[in-house]
């Protein structure tokens, strides 16, 4: 069993990314003890928002908009998944599967107890998030949801007419068949803009190698794209919490994300807490709104907190 922890040199001087990092052990029942990595910033004492990245990404993603939560009095929390970033990456896909990433959060949250909670996900922060929402709704004060899912393989008004779709069925044959991923390109891939290159690096700076990538290849293999698939019953679980939540529930979906676009109406439609919020429309952005309109995407955030708490 292989355990690999990408070498703090790694992280040097990257552009907007000077957060002191922090760590907690996570203790799996196969895995043994991992060292996951958090930011966190702004006041202890203050509301949370819990700031959740997806694939191929970290906590990186969330640069542009964690100074400003913290400026605005919040305090802002930045995970890095087990796999991803600065936490730590067991060698083997076979050690990642939905489930897991979905344990590895919850025993987080309990650890660091955090309470009074906004969660705000992009693509697997959405699934991965959501799951813990349903299971500790009591911690959570309300959701931002940008760019992500909650599939439960359900034609409408449950869930998307067609999905998953040609573009979602290549993405998960490729990370099936792949024995790499070229990180940064993906990310910058899917943009309006082309990125820098310290942007990029920043992005490939957790995976030396494709040694330390086994999450990101196996992460997009456990969509549930299929009837039957592990996550599909877990969904439909969760859903059954997610319809009864009544707290702020706000979408902000960028313009220009064809791969998540249409689940903004899912859930405006199915989420109690979604009526009547000024639902926005990220304009300028691909599928990474955080690297593309962070400051825009902040500003939506921080008046659903002000609203909430002020």
């Amino acid at each position: 069993m292989t355990i690999l922890r990408t070498p703090d040199e790694r992280f040097a001087n990257l552009p907007g990314y000077d957060f002191v990092p922090h760590y907690q052990t996570l203790k799996d029942p196969r895995l043994g003890d991992l060292r996951m990595h958090y930011v966190d910033e702004g006041p202890r004492d203050a509301p949370v928002v819990l700031m959740l990245h997806g694939e191929p990404t970290w906590s990186f993603l969330y640069r542009k908009m964690i100074p400003l939560v913290a400026k605005a009095g919040y305090r802002a929390i930045a995970p890095d998944f087990i796999g991803f970033g600065r936490s730590d990456k067991p060698g083997s896909r076979g050690d990642y599967s939905y489930q897991a990433f979905v344990d590895w959060l919850r025993q987080f949250i309990e650890a660091v107890d955090l309470r009074r909670m906004t969660l705000v996900c992009q693509d697997w922060g959405g699934p991965i998030g959501l799951r813990v929402v349903s299971e500790l709704v009591d911690r959570f004060d309300a959701v931002l949801t940008t760019n992500t899912l909650l599939p439960t393989y359900e034609p409408p008004p449950k869930g998307i007419d067609g999905w998953p779709g040609e573009q979602i069925m290549n993405w998960v044959k490729t990370c099936r068949e792949a024995t790499d991923l070229p990180i940064s390109a993906i990310v910058g891939g899917v943009g309006v803009n082309a990125l820098p290159e310290d942007v990029l690096r920043g992005y490939d700076a957790p995976f030396p190698d494709a040694s330390y990538k086994a999450a990101t290849m196996q992460i997009t293999c456990c969509i549930p794209v299929e009837p039957g698939m592990p996550g599909i019953a877990e969904n439909k679980k969760a859903w059954e919490v997610i319809e009864r939540f009544e707290k702020p529930f706000l979408t902000a979906f960028s313009d220009r994300d064809p791969s998540t676009k249409a689940w903004e109406n899912v859930f405006r439609r199915r989420v109690p807490g979604a009526a009547g919020q000024p639902h926005a429309e990220i304009a300028g952005a691909g599928h990474f709104v955080q690297e593309e309109q962070g400051p825009e995407l902040a500003k939506h955030l921080i008046a659903l907190l002000n609203r909430m708490y002020r």
